[in-house]
């Protein structure tokens, strides 16, 4: 872990991107930070010099991405990677600090660990994952359902992703060891996302509502801070938890 008394240059990728520019706006409200490099896609240079690199670019960009990371490591809120592009971060890691997250939100991490625990709770019980977003965003269902997805499977003691339902049409009774995902889009809603835990004569929901963008661009930031100095390895939001 840095030293808070030590600034920590950050480098950011994908700042061209709404929350890459909410990021580099706010590294000032998060000290020993001190961003020392943004890259956009398309730009040149690499991140030589950077103590940790906060990526919120593309999966497309992933080989880009680790072409220009030096030694610095890695904070990655990019979902949506293919098997060959998350291999690649997974070798990343075994040489230097990796934290992946499909949701930089400490809300997020706490909402993941409880649904595990109430999955593990309730094992047969029905649980269906539904989330909302603004009308731009081109993945469904979003990286953190099915985040929470697969916390729900693990809980349950079920395959993933064997147990992701979408369903569209006749697709016959819900199945025992089914994880459902539904997605909603529309307007501006910053992200919504509820799990749904079905039993006889009761449910349980467990929900967290995003606000505002910067929730995102803050737990980015508290990641790059406490990854900074960390020993190689692959970390994830909820190791911050922890803390």
């Amino acid at each position: 872990m840095a030293d808070d008394r030590q600034p920590i240059a950050l480098g950011l990728f994908g700042a061209g991107g709404r929350l890459g520019r909410h990021i580099a706006s706010l590294v000032e409200t998060h000290p020993p930070l001190k961003l020392a490099r943004a890259v956009g896609r398309g730009d040149g240079g690499d991140f030589a010099g950077c103590d940790v690199v906060i990526d919120v670019a593309v999966a497309d960009a992933t080989d880009d991405l680790l072409g220009r990371l030096g030694d610095a490591a890695l904070v990655t809120g990019v979902t949506g990677r293919d098997a060959r592009q998350t291999a690649a971060i997974e070798a990343r890691s075994k040489r230097a600090p990796v934290l992946v997250a499909a949701n930089f939100s400490l809300g997020v991490a706490l909402l993941t660990r409880l649904v595990r625990q109430a999955a593990a709770a309730l094992p047969d019980f029905d649980a269906e994952v539904f989330e909302i977003h603004h009308r731009h965003k081109r993945d469904a269902p979003s990286g953190t359902a099915l985040h929470l997805g697969r916390a729900v499977a693990e809980g349950q003691g079920h395959p993933w992703p064997g147990s992701r339902a979408l369903r569209d049409g006749p697709t016959g009774p819900r199945g025992p060891a089914e994880v459902g995902l539904a997605a909603l889009r529309g307007g501006g809603v910053t992200g919504e996302h509820t799990v749904f835990f079905f039993g006889p004569g009761e449910r349980v929901e467990l929900t967290h509502r995003a606000a505002d963008r910067a929730v995102f661009a803050h737990g980015a930031l508290r990641a790059a801070r406490w990854l900074a100095g960390r020993p190689a390895g692959l970390y994830d939001v909820d190791a911050m938890l922890d803390r």
